[in-house]
């Protein structure tokens, strides 16, 4: 299986980093491909909102590293994509990458949205400082998730898990419970 891991956060060694270092590990060890993209280190420019990428199926942009991206999505079989809590979503960079492939996600057509993403799995991971229970009742990691929720149903992808773990300002290291919620998780992509 083909599996890209997409890391939403800005911190190499933050808890997101280190969740779905976890997952890569485990998925390696049962024989997938992994590739990996780190929103932080793309070269993106903004999307101009001109909605012509909707009917031509590609942006009027200049090339950059969003369809790079693209193409990485549409050759995997599994997505995992991990994003720490920003204002109740996903980081700016990471949103970014989404608003300028949208059009290699999802077709517009008369009536629905055509999904592009059929058959490929998808995992999302989330963390914030907001502590449990709170950080699900006040939007802060679920935010992030119906962020992504949306952009992986709207694409097709199948999402097999979710992981929240709220409270990291006060509880910054993952706990063993931690790491077999992610080695669970990636499991799923493959059962």
């Amino acid at each position: 299986m083909n599996i890209l891991i997409i890391n939403g956060s800005p911190r190499r060694k933050g808890l997101i980093s280190q969740m779905l270092d976890i997952m890569r590990q485990d998925a390696e060890q049962h024989g997938n491909n992994i590739d990996s993209i780190c929103a932080n280190d793309l070269n993106i420019k903004p999307c101009i909102g001109c909605m012509v990428c909707r009917t031509k199926g590609s942006c009027v942009l200049g090339e950059d590293d969003s369809q790079r991206a693209l193409a990485m999505i549409q050759k995997a079989d599994a997505v995992i994509i991990g994003a720490p809590c920003y204002w109740g979503n996903i980081p700016g960079q990471l949103k970014l990458l989404f608003d300028r492939i949208v059009y290699g996600m999802m077709r517009d057509t008369p009536r629905f949205p055509e999904p592009l993403m059929k058959g490929k799995k998808c995992i999302l991971v989330s963390t914030c400082t907001t502590p449990w229970p709170w950080s699900v009742w006040f939007n802060q990691s679920r935010g992030v998730i119906r962020a992504l929720r949306e952009i992986c149903r709207y694409s097709g992808f199948k999402i097999v898990a979710t992981i929240e773990r709220g409270g990291t300002a006060m509880h910054p290291e993952l706990t063993d419970k931690d790491k077999q919620k992610c080695v669970k998780a990636v499991k799923r992509l493959w059962a």
